[in-house]
């Protein structure tokens, strides 16, 4: 008889809070999971895109949790990801895409933390991590970069080419069979389908150098009929180089040369991000 009564108390107790979240217009109370990563910042547009569930634009406090979430910055946009129970947060450039690929608690209490880059740029301020059992592990279609309390920074191109610069800790970077440890101030390079590159000093540097700059003679003009204009030069390797909010493809020694429509103002914009998040624009200006 104890028994069915509180059964009864609990169904009575589940109704009136399902009537308040109505009456108040709130959405319904989502169970969270054991491990999570919550939205803790928004510059600009954001999408979340869950493994399960509609497309939409995220908002501050909107959490991922299940393996296939994925985090997307539009233009000019950013964002912040706090990783459950204190371990550390990821910072997001404009025009990244970050995945969950797992998030679980081992029968020893270690953490695992498994994310994919897809695109973009990330930096990752992450605490020591004192459970031999616990990881994390940021993969790109490059490779895969171990981490356990560090302070570092990711990019990854359109076609995969993955920099990967520590400022401070260590993280050991992995491809094609092949590890290597990227200390503090240092940097390395995994192009896809070859291992990553010994570790370098960290440079961190934005600079982008400009050897070419002129409009195409012969009237060549684009489908839109706007004048071209050739562009040429070159910047890090582990650099993320935009040219009018699109993202371009850096040879095998960060060089580009490229054409592009010339705007009525004959100002072009550039763009460069380093692994760890730094920030260049520039205005390009033909006479």
């Amino acid at each position: 008889m104890i028994k069915v009564r509180r059964s009864f108390l609990l169904a009575v107790l589940l109704g009136v809070l399902l009537s308040a979240a109505v009456a108040y217009g709130q959405r319904p109370l989502r169970i969270r999971g054991e491990r999570w990563l919550t939205v803790s910042e928004i510059n600009g547009y954001v999408e979340i895109v869950p493994f399960q569930g509609e497309r939409r634009q995220a908002q501050i406090g909107d959490f991922l949790d299940r393996a296939g979430d994925l985090l997307i910055t539009g233009d000019n946009a950013s964002a912040r990801l706090d990783v459950d129970q204190a371990v550390g947060y990821i910072r997001m450039a404009e025009n990244s895409q970050l995945q969950i690929r797992a998030l679980s608690v081992t029968q020893s209490g270690g953490y695992i933390t498994d994310l994919f880059v897809l695109l973009g740029q990330v930096r990752l301020r992450i605490r020591p991590l004192t459970n031999p059992a616990s990881r994390i592990e940021i993969y790109t279609p490059a490779g895969v970069t171990g981490v356990r309390g560090t302070d570092f920074g990711v990019t990854v191109q359109t076609e995969g080419t993955t920099g990967v610069a520590t400022l401070e800790g260590s993280v050991a970077s992995s491809a094609q069979g092949e590890t290597v440890r990227v200390n503090t101030r240092q940097q390395s390079l995994t192009r896809p389908g070859e291992p990553p590159t010994p570790p370098e000093p960290l440079r961190d540097d934005p600079t982008l150098y400009i050897e070419v700059l002129r409009q195409l003679g012969g009237g060549q003009t684009d489908d839109m009929g706007n004048p071209l204009v050739q562009i040429a030069g070159f910047t890090d390797i582990v650099n993320l180089l935009d040219i009018e909010d699109d993202r371009k493809i850096l040879d095998e020694a960060g060089r580009f040369d490229l054409t592009v429509p010339l705007p009525a103002n004959r100002r072009i914009s550039a763009q460069v991000i380093t692994p760890l998040g730094t920030v260049q624009n520039y205005e390009l200006v033909l006479p």
